[in-house]
């Protein structure tokens, strides 16, 4: 269910809350579409919605699970070979049923609501760096992931709407 995030209030709240309305309009836009329906592209893109929803679940346990607190790949994503197959969620997600799809993107984010309930707070640390070799706060890796998941919804947006026409926020 979609949510307004709140006018005001603590910022851990607000930005939660900002992040869980993009996962829900995601969730919302590949709501009752078949397994083909999700496979389907708009092209010139390969993109998919099914591809989306893997690729969100992969991003969300990446950013959350392993990179910020230093867990092991779920184990969904533990034995791909990334260099050798750098868009596996993507090529893959036509295989998979729409409820196991989104089943796993439910999970993957409730995972992550648990890393964030139980860090110290937004300025707690990576335990892994970025390229830069700099370390990022609970506040910069929620933010990116509000600017991650939004920008998919978008592309979700448009997906659906070339699938079967809806439409809305």
């Amino acid at each position: 269910m979609r949510i307004d995030p709140p006018d005001s209030g603590p910022e851990l709240d607000q930005l939660t809350s900002f992040l869980d309305l993009q996962r829900a309009t995601v969730l919302w836009k590949t709501e009752g579409l078949t397994r083909e329906q999700l496979a389907q592209p708009h092209p010139p893109s390969t993109l998919t919605l099914g591809g989306l929803l893997n690729h969100l679940a992969l991003v969300e346990d990446s950013w959350f699970r392993v990179r910020f607190v230093g867990l092991p790949d779920d184990e969904l994503w533990a034995g791909i070979d990334w260099d050798a197959d750098p868009d596996f969620e993507f090529r893959t997600a036509a295989e998979v049923e729409p409820e196991e799809l989104r089943r796993r993107y439910e999970e993957a984010c409730a995972r992550s609501r648990e890393v964030v309930a139980g860090a110290d707070s937004l300025d707690q640390l990576s335990v892994e760096r970025r390229r830069t070799g700099q370390q990022f706060d609970l506040r910069w890796m929620l933010l990116h992931m509000i600017e991650e998941t939004a920008r998919h919804a978008g592309h979700a947006d448009l997906l659906r709407e070339a699938i079967d026409g809806a439409t809305g926020q």
